[in-house]
Formats: structure tokens, sequence, C-alpha cells
């Protein structure tokens, strides 16, 4: 894996791939979707465009609490598909390296393990790799695409 980016929901850590990280700012104002799903925060205005802000938390087992000031989202971006992620914060990124991803655990909830890619460890510990096709597949279907 080519680095990437970490960032915490709830007590545990999660990576995307540095390659699909458009960015990374503070929580914008978002405009909720009448009956969205829980995981859909809203659409908010990204540069112009219309970009669905994605709160995993629900899905991947983490407690929703309130966002502190340390929020952010990071947008992701593949093949012309866009969405922002809610994340409690991003302690930074993870270096390049060579890591050895396992598969995420049998015990993983099943809307979880879909979104996952696998377990890396790095020194804080396990960080779960979070499959950006699979989240942006969240936001492409809030899109309406």
């Amino acid at each position: 894996m080519g680095g990437g980016v970490v960032l915490r929901l709830g007590s545990a850590r999660y990576v995307v791939p540095m390659a699909q990280v458009a960015e990374v700012v503070h929580v914008p104002r978002t405009t909720r979707v009448p009956a969205s799903p829980g995981w859909l925060v809203g659409l908010a205005n990204w540069r112009g465009r219309v970009l669905p802000v994605l709160d995993l938390r629900p899905l991947l087992g983490a407690e929703a609490v309130p966002l502190a000031t340390s929020a952010r989202l990071v947008v992701l971006t593949l093949d012309d598909v866009e969405a922002g992620l809610l994340a409690d914060q991003v302690p930074g990124p993870l270096p390049q390296g060579e890591w050895t991803v396992a598969p995420p655990p049998p015990t993983a909830a099943s809307a979880a393990a879909d979104l996952l890619a696998g377990v890396l460890q790095d020194d804080g510990g396990p960080v779960s790799l979070l499959d950006a096709a699979a989240v942006l597949s969240l936001g492409a279907k809030a899109a309406g695409r």
C-alpha cells in the first residue's frame, strides 16, 4: 500500500489509501436529505459541487457522539465519484511502506465487513483498511448515481 490517511471513528483507527483522498477539511455545513439512511449526514457544497457527506460510525459499530472541533471531513474520490467521510479525528498519514494486510476479522458485522478491505498493523496497533470503492458506492447511492 502506498501510504494512506489515518482517521478515527469512535475509538477505532481506520486508513484510506492516499490515492483516493482528495483533501481533508473542516466539517462543512450540510443539508439533510429527508428519508435518507442514517449513514448519510446530508449534502454539502464542495468547491461548487454537491458532495454527499457520510458517517460510517453506525455501520462500523462505533458510537455516534456529537462531533468535536477536532472532527474532519475526508473527501474521497475514485473514477469521478466523490464523497465526504466524517472522521472524529484525522491523526495524520500512514507512511508508505510494505504493509501486510490481513483479512477483516470474521466477527465484523456484515455492513462493516463490506466496507473493510483488511487489517494492518503499525506501531500504534491494528488499523482497519477501508475499501474506498465500497465507501464511494454508498456516496454514489446517496447522490442517486
